[in-house]
């Protein structure tokens, strides 16, 4: 028992060998996920800057901020620049932190009220919804729309790009990024495909040198 508890550890141990030099390569795949989102997401902002602070003020059809302006603002550069940030891991840590204040604000001021899923599915993927009501009530917006367009439109032609659905617009999408960036707030870019790492690398090398000619 003992004899194949030791193997057992060996052929762990060189599997987590082995994988060492790859573990670069997870916080890459989140860098190239989540970057482009918030690249474009930014810029879609910065091109509407006007509209984005409409509605960041407007307490009747929109969230009701305070200094909307200030805060479009702030929202549109940190997407764009922590964006951009992440897909070339450059302060990874840094912006990790401005962009889940951005998700946070986003989860609770804009899709809180709607629950937990962004769309309304009837097969729960989390047990944690709390707006099972509104699933109910899409579900029967949803075939009320459908029955509508099967009546009075092509539908086949309707929904070659897609089936129709009614968006729930939960924290889903908010909260997930969120979570990947704080993984990536306590991971870093990850070595060899960040910038971060080729710079802190280098500082290293340096101190090094500096220390032996001392």
């Amino acid at each position: 028992m003992d004899g194949d508890r030791s193997v057992f550890n060996r052929i762990y141990r060189g599997f987590l060998h082995f994988l060492r030099p790859l573990d670069g390569l997870g916080p890459l795949a989140l860098r190239v996920f989540l970057g482009p989102i918030f690249v474009l997401a930014g810029l879609n902002k910065l091109g509407h800057i006007d509209d984005v602070a409409a509605w960041f003020g407007n307490p009747e059809w929109g969230l009701g901020l305070p200094a909307p302006v200030v805060m479009a603002w702030l929202a549109a550069l940190t997407e764009f620049i922590g964006g951009i940030a992440l897909l070339v891991g450059l302060g990874v840590r840094l912006v990790a932190m401005p962009l889940m204040v951005t998700m946070a604000v986003a989860a609770v001021t804009a899709h809180w009220q709607y629950g937990w899923h962004a769309l309304p599915e009837q097969t729960l993927t989390m047990p944690w919804e709390w707006r099972r009501d509104l699933i109910a009530e899409a579900v029967v917006r949803k075939d009320k729309a459908v029955a509508l367009l099967k009546e009075y439109g092509n539908y086949a032609w309707l929904t070659e790009a897609g089936n129709f659905t009614v968006l729930k617009n939960g924290i889903e999408f908010a909260a997930t990024y969120f979570i990947m960036l704080m993984a990536l707030l306590f991971s870093g870019g990850g070595r060899y495909v960040s910038l971060d790492y080729w710079i802190a690398r280098h500082r290293g090398v340096t101190i090094a040198d500096s220390g032996r000619h001392t």
